[in-house]
């Protein structure tokens, strides 16, 4: 059994059972990956994929299981590389980072400047995506760090940090009945048409669940990932922008009034999220530290232990 046959199979599985994909995602022959799969399942005397011919259509019992211990052998093996990168090399390396494009827009400028101005030789991504992209995209391994609201603390391999909370605001032209409202309710809320996230009328979110226990259905004419985009159509007059706080920017948002309206929901917690058997580079802490200062190392390394152990 080899190092690199594991990496095929996980790989196979992970472009939805085709070699091809696999192949290119590895930087490698398609022959090379079947022909590896195949000395692997000898050796094992078992199916790990079920096939129709040549071609691979499912993942056998056994398989499923040695997929799973495949995930956390080549994890292992990413963090031995990394335990002699952060002593050979302290200051030198990447960083991902998975998050929504408002955590990104609003949140992050700050700390991403920080971080980039005392660590310049590390290379620093930043993958966009909805918080269940950012969750499994930590998962797999694709990212080190992910930043998202809600449903990423639902994914058991993640230890997620709680960061800081929000809450929303509407937006609308300043002349919009609902901006001369004294008091805005959800009842009123739904009398307009709404543009909001995509993920925001998702099984629960807070925000659906607000609207579900008034028994009031909202008018979502439609949705985007992106505040800016949202605010882009509200500007078109194409109904009331529901966003977070943090989204407005009466410097740059002028043209659109805001009404804050924390009191009809409750508020969300932004994540961070690590996979739990990780290994973390030095200037991994120190972003986290950046983005939540009350996460020093100390504290970080102490909530994977003691998350580490009850799992």
């Amino acid at each position: 059994m080899k190092i690199h046959q594991l990496r095929y199979v996980r790989e196979v599985a992970r472009q939805g059972l085709s070699v091809s994909l696999a192949a290119e995602a590895l930087h490698t022959s398609q022959p090379g990956v079947s022909k590896q799969i195949q000395l692997l399942e000898d050796e094992l005397n078992l199916q790990i994929f079920k096939r129709n011919g040549k071609r691979l259509t499912g993942i056998t019992e056994p398989g499923q299981i040695i997929l799973d211990l495949a995930d956390r052998v080549m994890q292992e093996v990413e963090n031995i590389k990394r335990v002699g990168e952060e002593f050979t090399h302290e200051d030198t390396g990447t960083l991902t980072i998975a998050t929504t494009h408002t955590q990104a827009r609003y949140r992050l400028p700050a700390a991403v400047k920080e971080f980039m101005q005392r660590f310049p030789d590390v290379k620093l991504t930043i993958h966009q995506g909805n918080p269940s992209q950012v969750a499994e995209q930590v998962r797999r391994g694709e990212a080190d760090i992910g930043i998202a609201t809600e449903s990423i603390s639902s994914i058991d391999e993640l230890l997620c940090l709680p960061c800081y909370q929000w809450n929303r605001c509407i937006v609308a032209p300043h002349d919009h009945p609902l901006m001369q409202e004294r008091v805005l309710t959800l009842e009123k809320l739904t009398q307009y048409p709404l543009i909001t996230y995509d993920f925001a009328f998702t099984g629960g979110s807070l925000v659906n669940k607000a609207f579900d226990e008034a028994g009031l259905t909202p008018n979502v004419v439609l949705t985007a990932i992106d505040a800016d985009v949202i605010k882009t159509y509200v500007g078109l007059g194409l109904g009331v922008g529901l966003l977070a706080n943090m989204a407005y920017d009466p410097s740059r948002d002028g043209q659109l009034a805001m009404r804050d309206v924390s009191h009809l929901f409750l508020p969300s917690t932004t994540y961070i999220g690590l996979r739990r058997d990780g290994y973390l580079r030095g200037y991994a802490y120190a972003f986290i530290e950046l983005l939540a200062p009350h996460y020093n190392r100390k504290a970080v390394e102490a909530e994977l232990k003691t998350h580490g152990e009850q799992h």
